[in-house]
């Protein structure tokens, strides 16, 4: 009998279960058994959608925990995750029963020490490296004197008053202030945006386009400083037309955008002291430059003046260049008369010698020579073609002599335009030019006065000026200086 009735045992208690009731236990019991965890582990895939959340694996040597970000927390994130970077994730477990399994849901995430951090540093640092962000090449130069300055930094820390009070000490320039948070999570953000909005201002408008930008903040952690090291900011600080520098923590820290930058500063106050230079020196640099200048000028006029004087002693004097012509003159002049009566005397000899052969007998028998040769050939000679030959040369003359004429009407104008000019330079080299700058002449007693001597000496004085003469009149009864000075060398007639 009894193999006939069917008998459970102890299953007919168990309670029949939904996918779903399972699944919600399950759930229930992780998230009440494991409301807060912290797990440590090496990153491992990660992915981000558009919905901003991220989804990602913590995995160690044996284990993988999938694991989810969402959106709100991962803005606020200081570190942003990377693949391999070993982090410490505090959160919640809990399930997903579409796929069943279990995920984490991480509230806070920060690397596991400053190992971790300096690994990914490093690791940024040599990728940014190969694609040539860093290279010296695309450095540029700070501009000398700066007219506007862009700082991008918090506009409440001390460092923008330090700035602000050393430029005004060194050189006082202006200044815009881009406000940015210079840690957290806005940081990189923030940065990036101010360094590209600074570039992006055109020149004459509302706001003036910076010549040179400072990115600047005081010292902190590595986590503090860990903005400056985002590949965003750093792109946007090598992508800068505007010379960058960058003064992000103290003398012993450094970040990515430091090797990016066209200049690092070990401090901010040391980043305004690169970006000017100082007043007091620049103003006594050129005083000094403003005597070397005085100091040349007056050594290349005293060089000049005695090189003058050195050629002028080389120079003859005008009397020494004319003397001898004169002489000549004296001389020809006294031999001329007995050369003339001489010449005169001489021809007429030869015209005495002349007319004794001329007697009227030889010549009228001379004459009745030629008047029979002359007939003899005028009966030889053919009467059309000399006629023909006589139009012909006749013509041939006529060509001639219009050619003849118009190659002298040349010559002639040629000649009276060469004329003219030298008329011209005649005018310009002679004494009345030089009346016309000034100058006078002065005559005393019809003579050529060069001397007050000779002037004190004159009776009447005559002054010939560019536009007429005037007669002085009769001068004063001479009176001998004391010690009359010698007129200086090479003075002539113009005064």
């Amino acid at each position: 009998m009894s193999d006939l009735v069917e008998d459970d045992g102890p299953r007919g208690n168990l309670p029949e279960l939904s996918v779903s009731e399972i699944s919600g236990a399950i759930k229930r019991v992780i998230e009440g058994e494991f409301s807060r965890v912290r797990v440590r582990g090496e990153l491992g895939r990660i992915a981000r959608p558009r919905s901003g959340h991220i989804y990602l694996d913590l995995k160690d040597d044996r284990s993988v925990l999938s694991g989810v970000i969402w959106k709100g927390v991962a803005a606020r994130l200081g570190v942003q995750p990377e693949e391999g970077m070993e982090v410490v994730a505090t959160g919640r477990l809990t399930t997903f029963g579409g796929q069943s399994r279990y995920q984490m849901v991480i509230e806070e995430m920060v690397p596991a020490g400053a190992g971790a951090l300096m690994a990914m540093l490093e690791k940024r640092k040599k990728a940014l490296a190969a694609e040539g962000l860093f290279d010296a090449g695309r450095k540029r130069a700070l501009p000398y004197l700066p007219d506007v300055i862009g700082v991008v930094t918090s506009p409440s820390g001390a460092v923008i008053r330090d700035i602000l009070h050393r430029l005004r000490e060194r050189f006082p320039r202006k200044v815009l202030i881009w406000p940015v948070a210079v840690q957290g999570e806005r940081c990189a953000s923030e940065v990036a945006r101010a360094i590209r909005g600074f570039n992006a201002l055109g020149p004459g408008g509302a706001l003036p386009r910076p010549d040179l930008i400072i990115v600047a903040r005081g010292g902190g952690s590595v986590e503090d400083l860990w903005g400056f090291n985002d590949e965003d900011v750093v792109r946007a600080a090598a992508e800068s037309a505007i010379p960058l520098i960058s003064a992000v923590g103290h003398e012993t820290d450094t970040t990515l955008i430091d090797y990016a930058s066209d200049k690092r500063a070990p401090t901010p106050t040391a980043a305004a002291e690169l970006a000017v230079p100082v007043r007091r020196d620049l103003l006594a640099w050129l005083e000094g430059q403003g005597a070397r200048l005085v100091h040349a000028q007056g050594q290349a006029v005293g060089l000049r003046e005695q090189r003058l004087r050195d050629l002028a002693r080389a120079l003859p004097r005008p009397e020494t260049l004319i003397e001898g012509a004169r002489q000549r003159l004296d001389t020809w002049g006294e031999r001329l008369p007995a050369a003339l009566i001489a010449s005169v005397q001489m021809r007429r000899v030869r015209l005495s010698e002349g007319a004794g052969a001329l007697r009227p007998s030889l010549l009228r028998r001379a004459v009745a020579s030629e008047r029979r040769r002359l007939a003899n050939t005028a009966a030889r000679l053919n009467t059309g073609a000399l006629e023909r030959e006589t139009g012909q040369k006749r013509r041939d003359l006529d060509r001639l002599s219009q050619r003849l004429a118009e190659a002298g009407r040349r010559e002639v104008a040629a000649r009276r335009d060469r004329l003219g000019a030298l008329d011209r330079l005649r005018e310009t080299l002679g004494y009345r030019a030089t009346l016309a700058r000034g100058y006078a002449v002065v005559r005393g007693d019809g003579a050529l006065v060069t001397t007050r001597v000779a002037a004190a000496e004159a009776r009447a004085l005559e002054i010939e000026f560019a536009d007429g003469k005037l007669d002085v009149g009769d001068a004063p009864a001479p009176r001998k200086p004391s010690k009359p000075k010698a007129p200086p060398k090479g003075q002539g007639s113009l005064f």
